[in-house]
């Protein structure tokens, strides 16, 4: 994600769009080098994330200060595929993650980094997403991970009715430090680690 003015002047334009934002729901990595032994909190960007929940392969992290799961500012939720095994099928996962957010939001970037000898091919989404009381940029990283499909997602949140403003003012100082930190992250748990943890009824 570039901050061009180009950039900005899109964002700026999906933003000034207040009566569609306002009317979308809310939605709610890359070998074993990156395994953990254990997932029960991760380092994401300078902030401490600690496992709140878990459900058939849904996994989700908020700083510890973030503890309402109902109103929380930013997350990390790392989801495992196990019927994504290989390329093909986790650029249709992508596909599929992007349908989603087209249906619930805006599309800010896609990218996608080619297959090469020492690494599986990755996919990112940038979305903007919410309702009348949040907007909430979601950056998505699609890698394969132990044989699995992983979407790794980077959240941050900022409600009321007037977030417009300092979501844009956000994304534009936040946004592309965000993504290249989520494309060369390499503290995503492992797939082993995260069946581990303990899961919500």
């Amino acid at each position: 994600m570039t901050s061009s003015p180009r950039l900005r002047q899109r964002i700026r334009a999906w933003l000034g769009v207040a009566a569609v934002l306002t009317a979308i729901g809310a939605i709610a990595v890359s070998d074993c080098a990156m395994a953990q032994t254990k997932a029960t909190s991760l380092s994401f960007v300078g902030m401490n994330f600690v496992h709140r929940w878990s459900k058939e392969g849904q996994n989700e992290f908020t700083p510890a200060a973030d503890t309402d799961l109902a109103r929380w500012h930013d997350m990390v939720t790392v989801n495992v595929n196990d019927a994504v095994r290989n390329g093909d099928q986790l650029a249709d996962l992508a596909n599929r993650v992007l349908t989603k957010y087209q249906a619930h939001g805006k599309i800010v970037r896609t990218d996608s980094k080619p297959r090469t000898p020492q690494r599986p091919a990755e996919h990112l989404i940038v979305a903007l997403l919410g309702n009348p009381g949040f907007l909430e940029a979601a950056f998505a990283r699609l890698v394969l991970i132990e044989g699995a499909g992983v979407v790794a997602v980077y959240s941050h949140r900022i409600y009321g009715e007037n977030a417009a403003q300092p979501m844009g003012e956000w994304l534009e100082r936040s946004g592309p430090s965000i993504e290249k930190a989520l494309m060369q992250w390499d503290g995503v748990p492992s797939v082993s680690a995260l069946k581990q943890l303990l899961q919500s009824k």
